[in-house]
């Protein structure tokens, strides 16, 4: 039984690693983190971090200060191992699962008898087993009567990340039953949520339904929204009239749909099961076309100038956070730069620095602009209205400008 006083050592430090590990610095674990980025480890040695999330920053200086978060490169012996690494796709969005890979055989020399090793990364049904398992079996470490290995899923919203990681039910699957017991009984030291036990391929398969699902139903809101903008129907309009239907609830189109989890986890069905995912390949087509789609609405209000200056207001992947991670919002900005339309203006309230683009005062985009790009929903621009634009040309892919 977990006391709460146990190690944990968790790899990979993003936006899933740095908050888990933070918070179970501060229910009593001895945390040991670990990154490849030793900027990222120096940063968060100092009590600081290096994602935008709210209070975060508070939960990693409590956590340093009282001892209980340590962040190095290198991984150390522990009760637990958490890993919490990117799983990419490569060319022809097949999965990248090397890192998942990479980090299991860089904490096998650590791991001892009685251990439990835990796999967070989002992934593939079967690589909680044929990655992770297979790679500590390599080392000569017995998993099945040895140690204990499973796959818990993260469910957080960013922006919402620590109410939601004890708050949420979580999904534990482990390679055998002593191992989910195992898992499940961890949990429940800092879960308030139901922890749900089955195995590693069903909670590997059930993260990557969840972000499906979701993506489906965004794909179905974006292919109104160029259908509506043929008839000349305002879609958002349309969508409040519609939803107000008891049983309908169409979700908000926008440019397309970015972040790590809803933009990859689709790719992953696919991926395994080629002929049958046909409607889930469909719905990643429509959403992969939609920033093609709003680069053509562009091109068309920049016919009305000699050369004109378009600002695009937000970059990340959705409202109110830094994450740029397969951001429709920042593929947007990078094609329109090199379509050469005019000069190019880009805000975006929670970025200060992305791959060598040029960030200027939110202000001066809207002073200077002739064509205004609204790419990301950011509280920021809420506050604008239509009337404040004058002769300016509004292209509002959120819906956010009344």
């Amino acid at each position: 039984m977990y006391t709460g006083k146990e190690t944990i050592c968790v790899v990979g430090l993003g936006y899933i690693g740095l908050p888990t590990a933070s918070l179970l610095g501060t229910k009593g674990f001895h945390v040991h983190g670990v990154d490849i980025s030793k900027d990222v480890v120096d940063i968060i040695n100092q009590g600081k971090i290096h994602i935008v999330e709210p209070d975060l920053d508070i939960l990693v200086k409590s956590a340093v200060q009282s001892g209980k978060l340590t962040a190095s490169l290198q991984p150390t012996e522990a009760d637990i191992f958490i890993i919490a690494v990117p799983t990419p796709f490569k060319d022809g969005y097949q999965p990248d699962l090397s890192y998942v890979e990479r980090a299991t055989r860089t904490i096998a020399p650590y791991v001892r008898p009685g251990n439990l090793v835990i796999l967070e990364s989002t992934s593939p049904p079967g690589t909680t087993e044929e990655v992770v398992g297979e790679q500590l079996r390599q080392a000569g470490i017995d998993i099945d009567t040895s140690v204990y290995v499973a796959h818990c899923p993260e469910r957080v919203l960013p922006g919402k990340i620590l109410r939601e990681l004890i708050e949420n039910d979580r999904i534990v699957g482990g390679l055998n039953d002593a191992s989910t017991n195992k898992a499940v009984e961890f949990y429940k030291t800092f879960i308030n949520g139901e922890v749900l036990a089955t195995d590693a391929r069903t909670a590997e398969m059930a993260k990557l339904a969840e972000n499906t699902y979701r993506d489906i139903n965004i794909a179905y809101a974006n292919e109104l929204s160029m259908i509506c903008d043929q008839e000349g129907i305002n879609v958002f309009e349309m969508i409040r009239m519609a939803n107000r239907h008891p049983r309908v609830n169409i979700l908000s189109p926008g440019p397309g749909v970015g972040g790590h989890c809803i933009a990859v986890d689709p790719w992953f069905i696919v991926a395994r099961a080629p002929e049958k995912a046909r409607l889930i390949r469909t719905a990643r087509e429509v959403n992969n076309y939609k920033p093609k789609w709003v680069l053509e609405r562009v091109a068309m209000k920049a016919e009305k100038f000699k050369r004109p200056v378009i600002g695009c207001l937000g970059i990340s992947f959705k409202a109110d956070v830094d994450d740029i991670r397969e951001s429709p919002a920042l593929e947007i900005v990078h094609e329109l730069m090199q379509m050469n339309l005019g000069e190019v203006l880009i805000n975006d309230p929670n970025i200060k620095k992305c791959n060598g683009l040029e960030l200027i005062d939110y202000e001066d985009v809207l002073e200077r602009s002739d064509i205004l790009l609204l790419l990301v929903d950011h509280k920021q621009y809420k506050k604008l209205r239509a009337t404040d634009l004058k002769e300016k040309i509004l292209i509002d892919t959120r819906g956010a400008v009344l």
